[in-house]
This record gives structure tokens, sequence and C-alpha cells, in this order.
């Protein structure tokens, strides 16, 4: 490929520039992508056969971001890069999905595109530039591809949209959503948002489209210019015959199945018996076939899609689906709160076949998670984590790590939940929610969403309003399309579209929608945002038949904490040499103190503790330490030394205060070793803050007087 540089401004302001023909020469397609000082190499490399037996199509998609390309040392003991972050993993999730639907029908070479950050600048995000780089790079190539495809963000400041916004701008932003599509329609989806209303959202998508079809009329500028011939390929043809066949012994019964409306498990039951039948006659007629095998393989091929035919075109033509309900009809929800004993806050939450057991915990600003990312370094206090074990498909399996998909979904329910979320200043605690799916049957990341803000509220997060989320389908036929709410899994694995929305009864907070044909028209987005509208309002209504609001108190297992401000020229006092005497407090009083100095040179302390008492022991404690010492107040000390006059009693940290022999007893003490010993905790009063800080005890003011 030759050398080439050329930019094109896609939206007002925005300018993108595209080099070709320097950088990754062996790989099929390479370009690198810039904007201000952000650079992403693109590569885009295919195998030109398929493995022997391979019947999908084995796409990798990898959006690396090596710190090096923002002047930095990876943070922690290790000081290379290792497996993906979720930054990442998200990153490349986006370019996949988006790629994905544009390569012909029936290509199983493998193919991977590698999206690698090596230049960024404290404004640009580098995902949207390779979403971008990765279909120039194809397109380029000489790999088969429908493309080309075009990837923007974005974000809304004033009213006002903005195409790929910066850093800067999306702090101001009510929405921050990545969409990717071809010239002629959308692909992809995903993003967060303030509650905007569906009118809002679809402005959004035509005008992130205006920019799209710029970006893919520049591609075919490149293409016409610098592009390498395609390889020819021919989808493998099907065999009529063959097809016949099956379809003579298995379709009949298939269509029965489908339309007698089942659940999951009968459903499978019934359509694994009717396809191990099948197999079984095929086997028999072929006994003496040599190609037997090979016929077999092609024959379970047939069975699948006869079925995802009979699904089809029982919801085109009947507008009925696989458990007999119509296309806007949700399944039946029952959910509780409370169920887990020792957690802070749980709930379950069932729909259909589809259940979501999500607990919150409550924790301290210590619990928040260090996100280190190109732009910054940063805690996170607001989590959730998705976990999809085997057995909630009635599977065994191995128990690893989050995968990509994992990941994925509970971001995306993490995002629906944020933004009605209390701000740290406004709650102060440390939230994590768990979503362990014990069921799965469609929609488990919406089904996060809707357990998650009734396991919040459970724990007493005062969220500003309850979310729901729902997951919308479409079948499109020759001369109808049916968008569906509420989707099973097998409207999800033989439809045309997952979009999945959540929001308040007021808006969207969130949404991810994905496509299995080469895009959607903008009539039937605001369709499904119309009908997903409606499911969104019933779910919702369902869920605060539980419960609608926040508790008013936090669980008794959760940490209790109090907040205090000291003078600036105190913390190192508090602290202590070397943080001795900030241990030794957290330590004698069972706390976890975590002092921070605010813009006005103040510290703000914030005391934590599983019981309330401990946490008030250390504020008072705290007090005296920075000179705050109550006449007439009770403290717990620790004998320090003993001498003839009496003893020295340290009552905080570095504070201590005489206890003279007189006030040891109501008797005549002789000797101060009698009554006290080095290292004895008791009680005293404090009777006399004295000129220069001496402090002066009593033991016998609280002793009762015998007789």
């Amino acid at each position: 490929m030759k050398e080439d540089f050329r930019s094109i401004e896609f939206a007002p302001g925005k300018v993108l520039s595209v080099e070709t023909g320097r950088i990754a020469k062996q790989a099929d397609g390479a370009v690198v992508v810039r904007m201000g000082d952000t650079m992403v190499l693109c590569t885009a490399v295919s195998a030109k056969e398929p493995k022997p037996g391979q019947d999908f199509f084995p796409l990798t998609v990898d959006h690396k971001e090596s710190f090096s390309a923002a002047g930095r040392f990876p943070g922690g003991f290790m000081k290379r890069e290792g497996r993906s972050n979720e930054k990442e993993i998200l990153s490349s999730r986006l370019i996949d999905r988006t790629l994905r639907p544009l390569f012909p029908k029936g290509y199983y070479c493998d193919t991977q595109i590698i999206s690698s950050v090596i230049s960024s600048d404290d404004e640009h995000d580098g995902d949207v530039l390779g979403g971008f780089g990765a279909s120039l790079a194809l397109h380029l190539s000489d790999v088969p591809f429908d493309g080309p495809m075009g990837e923007v963000r974005v974000g809304r400041v004033n009213g006002e949209f903005i195409i790929n916004p910066t850093v800067t701008e999306l702090k101001e932003s009510d929405m921050d959503m990545v969409v990717g599509g071809s010239a002629d329609s959308i692909l992809m989806m995903e993003g967060e948002m303030d509650e905007i209303s569906e009118k809002d959202m679809l402005d959004a998508i035509k005008a992130a489209h205006e920019a799209i079809k710029k970006l893919c009329d520049f591609q075919n500028e490149l293409r016409e210019e610098l592009g390498k011939p395609k390889r020819e390929f021919v989808a493998p043809a099907v065999d009529e015959d063959l097809e016949a066949q099956v379809k003579g012994v298995a379709e009949a019964q298939i269509i029965e199945i489908v339309n007698i409306g089942l659940g999951k498990e009968e459903y499978n039951d019934k359509i694994r018996e009717a396809k191990t039948e099948a197999i079984a006659k095929l086997e028999e007629a072929w006994a003496d076939d040599e190609g037997a095998t090979d016929k077999l393989s092609e024959a379970k091929k047939i069975l699948g899609s006869i079925e995802k035919n009979a699904l089809r075109n029982m919801i085109l033509e009947k507008e009925r689906r696989i458990d007999g309900r119509t296309p806007v009809d949700i399944r039946d929800i029952w959910t509780q709160v409370g169920y887990i004993a020792r957690t802070h806050g749980s709930s379950i939450f069932t729909r259909g076949e589809t259940q979501a057991l999500v607990s919150a915990t409550l924790g301290t600003k210590r619990d928040e998670q260090s996100v280190d990312t190109l732009f910054s370094q940063e805690g996170k206090q607001f989590m959730l984590h998705y976990n999809f074990p085997p057995y909630s498909v009635g599977e065994a399996g191995f128990m690893r790590g989050p995968g990509r998909r994992e990941i994925g979904h509970g971001h995306l329910a993490e995002r629906a939940l944020k933004m009605m979320m209390p701000t740290f200043d406004e709650f102060g605690y440390v939230v994590r929610l768990i979503s362990d799916i014990t069921e799965s049957n469609g929609s488990s990341s919406m089904a996060s969403v809707c357990g998650g803000s009734m396991a919040l509220m459970d724990a007493g997060v005062p969220l500003k309003k309850p979310v729901a989320g729902i997951a919308m389908g479409m079948i499109v036929g020759e001369n109808k399309t049916v968008v569906l709410s509420d989707i099973r899994g097998e409207e999800d694995f033989m439809g045309d579209m997952d979009f999945k929305t959540a929001g308040s009864s007021e808006g969207i907070t969130a949404c991810q929608m994905d496509m299995k044909v080469q895009g959607i028209s903008f009539e039937i987005i605001e369709q499904a945002l119309e009908q997903a509208h409606t499911g969104r309002i019933h779910i919702l209504g369902e869920m605060v038949k539980t419960i609608s609001s926040a508790r008013e108190s936090i669980s008794q297992y959760a940490p209790q904490f109090l907040k205090m401000e000291i003078d600036g020229s105190d913390i190192g006092a508090v602290i202590g040499p070397g943080g001795k005497v900030i241990q030794t407090l957290q330590k004698e009083t069972g706390t976890e103190i975590i002092i921070e100095e605010d813009s006005n040179g103040k510290g703000q302390v914030t005391i934590s503790a599983n019981d309330l008492s401990k946490a008030e022991e250390a504020k008072k404690r705290i007090k005296m330490i920075v000179g705050h010492l109550e006449e007439g107040a009770v403290y717990k000390g620790i004998v320090k030394s003993i001498k003839d006059f009496g003893a020295f009693v340290e009552v905080a940290p570095g504070k201590d205060g005489l206890l003279h022999i007189s006030e040891i007893d109501h008797k005549r003490v002789e000797k101060v070793s009698d009554y006290l010993s080095l290292g004895d905790e008791i009680e005293v009063k404090l009777l006399k803050v004295e000129h220069g800080g001496k402090l002066r005890l009593s033991r016998k003011a609280l002793i009762e007087r015998e007789g």
C-alpha cells in the first residue's frame, strides 16, 4: 500500500487525519488515525483459508492502550502491560460489535483486528478512532468486507450535540454515547445519559449518523485510490437436495413445537428430541453413504436453520412468539428484597426464566477501586460486578474469571444505575453491587439493572429514582419488521437485533444495541424506543410494589461513620511521626480513619467503624489530640509513669495529665503503686486544663464515696 496522508473535518471543529503505507506493511491492511496528539495504529489480518470444519466466523478484536503512549509507566510492581484491562476490553467490544455484521455470510477465515494507541494527549480518547481505523484498514485491504463503517462518540452540552467530545467537554455533557454505523444505517450504539427522552436519544443518533456518513464517504475515496483488490470469496453453496431431505424428516415436527407456546426447559427438551430423532433417521438412510459424516454435520446446521425460520415466520405471520406472547408482552415478574441475611442490601429479580440475585455492600473511602487510565488516576466509588455461572443455563462448566461478555454486561448495568446514584459527598459510602445470574433466558443484564436498583434501596442508598431495564428484539422479513419487547434467549439468538435500554420513569440512563443484519432504520429505532419506554414503565410498576424508595436507615452490619473537621495545622499531630499516632488510634478504637485536606486547608476527618460507639471514642480522642479537651469530661487513659506524688496518665496520643495522689481515691493514699500499675487502663475526669496545656485529672471524682 503506497504512502499517503490526508485529513477530513467530519463534524464542526473535529478534524481527523489518516496515514497509510508507512507502518505495519506486512498486515493485510494498516492505517494510523490521528486527532490532536492521539494516534492509533489499526491493523487487519485475515487467513487465506478457513480451518477444516470451521462453521463460524472467528473474529478477534483487541484494543490496546500502552501507558507509554501518554509518557507514563504502568502503576504497580510490574512495569509491563499484561492482560487487557477493563477499558481496553470495553473498547474492543465496541469495535467488534460494529464490524461483525459487515463480513460476508459464510466467511469463516480467522480474522484479527488490533487497535493500538501509540500516542495519547489529555483530550482525545483513542477508542472511537480505533473503530474508524479498523474499518479503514479492512476497507483498504484485500479481506472480504461489506463496509465501510464509522464510529463516533456523541455528547451534549447546553442542549447542543458534540461529535467526539474532548475529555473536558465530556465532563460537562449529560450523555456519553458511542454510535457505529454504515452510510445507510446504524449498526451499534452504547452509552450512558442523564434521563434523556426518547426523542433526544433519536436526535443524538441522527447527529452521530451525519458524521458517520462523512467518515464512510472518506473511506470510499481512499479505497478508490489506495485499496487492494479484494480476494475472491464465494459463500458456501447450500445443497438443495440435502436440505429437502432434512426438511422432509424434521420440518413439520419442529414447526409444531415452535408453535405450541412452551417455557425454555420444555421447549429445549422437545426440540432436542425432535432433532435427535431426525439425525437417527438420516443416519439410517445414509448408512452406506461414504460421505455420511459430512452430510450429518451439514444436516445439523440445516436443522438449526429450520428452527430459526419457523420461529421467525411465526412472529412475522402471526405476531405470536415462542411462549405465546404478543410482540409487546412482558414476561411475569416477581421480586423480593432483604433475602440475604448478612449483606447490607439484597434483592431477587425474576422475569420469566431470567433471575438475578443481587447483593449490595457499603464500604469506606479506602474500599474504592483505583482506576488508572491514559488520562487520569482516580477512585471509583460505585461498581457493579456481573457473574454468569454455568448452572444458570443448566450446564456444567469451568468457573473462571469474568470474560468479555460478563465485563460488558456488568459495565452496562453499572452505567444504567450510576446516573441515579448519590454523589460520594452526599452519601459517604463506596458501593459495590454483585449480580449473580441464577437463571437465564434472555436479558440478564437488564435483570441486573432492576435487581441492582432494588438492592441499593434495600441497603438504604438514596437513589434519585428507581431504575429498570428492558431488552428489545427485532425480526426482519421481506415486507415486514416486527419489534419484540422483553426478548428471551431464542429470540436473541435467532433474531436480528438486541437493543437494551434502561432508565427511570423520567428518561433513559443507558442503552446498548447490536445488530445481526446490516443496519436498522431510524423509524425502527423510534418504534423500539417507544415500545421500550412502555415496557420500562410496566417493569418499574412491578418493582415498586416490593420497594419504592431507599430504607431510612442502613444495615446494622454496614460501617457506621462520623465526620469532623480539624485545622490543617493539626493534621500532622493526628497522623503522628510515620503515621504512628493514627495507626495506634485505629488499632485501639477498632476504627478506620481517613484524613483529607480540602481546598480551604482544613482537615476533613472521616471515622468509620462497625459500632458507632467506637467511632465516637475515636472522635473524642482526636479532639483531645488537637487540643479540644473538655473540662469535666471523662476519658479512658493509660498509666504511663508512677511518681511519689501521683501518676501521669495518657488520655490521648501525646496528651498526658497528672493524676495527683490526692485524686486517686477518697481514702488517704500512702503509696500510689498500691492502687495503680504501669499500663493500667483507667477512667479519669478532666478537672482543669491549666495555662500551658497541663492537664489535672481525677480518679476519685468517678468513685462513689463509701458510707
